[in-house]
């Protein structure tokens, strides 16, 4: 997750907030994105009711028999908690600028076996490639190839693999020259698959945590001159608790970054249609990055509480 600064112009946002009128917007559905199983057991989170949670799993992931069954048992104990899983395909290893980036063969391949897989378990709602423009994932400077794995993926749709199932075409970071991928991107889709990339996803931490306020109007601007039609989700976004240099060990800052996440969203909320937060789980700043609700032992952060009084917020819901 790169936090860069960069300052866009106002006039973007009040060119963008013409086109919608915030007050007739429909309310913004809100989940959470981790990768531990056990925060399904935890009081605090089973408190929050949460109907939606995130997972994003390895292209390759059919290969790897462990990989696989920690997804199952994901997938089987969101369903025995009533929540819906948003997968989201990634890379399978996070080094920058080289981990291996497939084919379109084998993304039909590969990624197809494991849609396939998870769609007879039920899940429906899939995003393409995680982050795609980020250094971290192999399609940071191919977004042709990120345009074909929608198509790809799109296919799906009509066949048994993934009958009627919910898209997440595009999913970029909010950091500088998102805008060129987004652009490249629609190029590289055509005319015909432009009209059907109707999601996309933002992950805006750095909106979020430098407390900016244009890096989601420049997204949606960008996007919708392509597409008028689409709409948006905060795939991945949270207070950072610590992230490397740029952000210190800080619940109190956590906290308050948590609830400037719930006002840009609901700034934004003629755009945006559902926000995952991310994450559940923390390290106690053991790690490089660090933004969960609760600490290692599991009990909640200051982030918590305003986390749970978002959700009670005019114009969110479970």
């Amino acid at each position: 997750m790169h936090l860069r600064k960069a300052l866009l112009p106002l006039a973007t946002a009040a060119a963008l907030g013409a086109s919608a009128a915030p007050a007739q917007a429909a309310s913004i559905t809100v989940g959470l994105g981790d990768q531990n199983i056990a925060m399904f057991d935890n009081p605090s989170f089973q408190a929050l009711k949460l109907k939606r949670v995130r997972y994003f799993i390895p292209w390759n992931a059919m290969r790897n028999n462990a990989q696989r069954t920690v997804a199952e048992n994901y997938v089987a104990r969101a369903k025995a908690a009533k929540a819906k899983v948003f997968m989201h395909i990634s890379t399978d290893s996070f080094r920058p600028k080289r981990a291996k980036l497939p084919s379109v063969a084998e993304y039909r391949r590969e990624v197809g076996r494991l849609v396939k897989h998870f769609r007879s378990r039920g899940v429906t709602e899939w995003g393409v490639w995680n982050e795609a423009n980020h250094d971290t994932q192999p399609t940071w400077d191919n977004p042709r190839r990120a345009a074909s794995y929608f198509k790809v993926f799109y296919r799906w749709r009509s066949s048994s693999t993934c009958r009627r199932c919910t898209i997440v075409a595009l999913d970029v970071l909010d950091q500088p020259g998102v805008e060129r991928y987004i652009r490249r991107f629609n190029s590289a889709l055509g005319s015909t698959y432009r009209r059907r990339a109707t999601i996309v996803g933002i992950h805006n931490y750095s909106e979020v945590n430098r407390r900016y306020k244009t890096r989601t109007t420049s997204i949606v601007r960008t996007q919708r001159r392509s597409n008028a039609r689409t709409k948006f989700w905060y795939t991945e976004t949270g207070g950072v608790v610590s992230f490397g240099r740029s952000f210190k060990c800080s619940e109190s800052r956590a906290k308050s970054r948590t609830k400037y996440m719930f006002d840009l969203a609901r700034r934004n909320r003629a755009h945006i249609t559902r926000l995952y937060a991310y994450q559940w789980t923390g390290t106690d700043c053991r790690t490089r990055f660090d933004a969960g609700l609760t600490r290692a032992d599991g009990s909640v952060r200051p982030a918590y509480a305003e986390f749970r009084r978002g959700l009670s917020r005019t114009g969110f819901k479970r």
